[in-house]
């Protein structure tokens, strides 16, 4: 009898690629995730920022060649991809930072801050993206 009251108990596991996109993570682990990638970002097109500063610095011959590598589409996105990460790993760095001195820990205080972040990142990319195409 006390076997027939029992219930099944649901079975966890861990999440597979197809559920994913139904994972819902929170603000704050986005911001988390987007924190690495930036940073991953930014180390992997460190060799290129370095050619980008010899080019503009070495001669006026060199700095021709940087312009005209700059007035390249790709390239621009390419460079708008790293302001992004840039300025995406700052914003989150200092909302780390005062997380590290437990300054909004709390759940909506983490919820709202990771939101900030994202729409302050993104405001600024979009107002140097604005600059980098020359818009004004």
């Amino acid at each position: 009898m006390a076997e027939a009251a029992k219930q099944a108990r649901p079975e966890f596991r861990n999440i597979g690629i197809a559920q994913i996109s139904r994972y819902r993570l929170p603000w704050a682990g986005k911001v988390s995730i987007l924190h690495r990638v930036s940073g991953a970002l930014m180390f992997l097109l460190l060799p290129f920022v370095l050619y980008l500063f010899e080019q503009s610095v070495t001669s006026e011959l060199s700095y021709a060649k940087f312009s005209a590598l700059l007035s390249n589409g790709f390239v621009k996105l390419v460079i708008l991809a790293l302001i992004w990460g840039y300025l995406h790993h700052f914003c989150a760095g200092i909302r780390f930072l005062l997380l590290d001195v437990h300054v909004g820990v709390s759940k909506p205080a983490s919820a709202t801050s990771a939101k900030a972040v994202l729409i302050v990142s993104l405001l600024l990319t979009l107002v140097f993206g604005l600059k980098l195409f020359g818009l004004f």
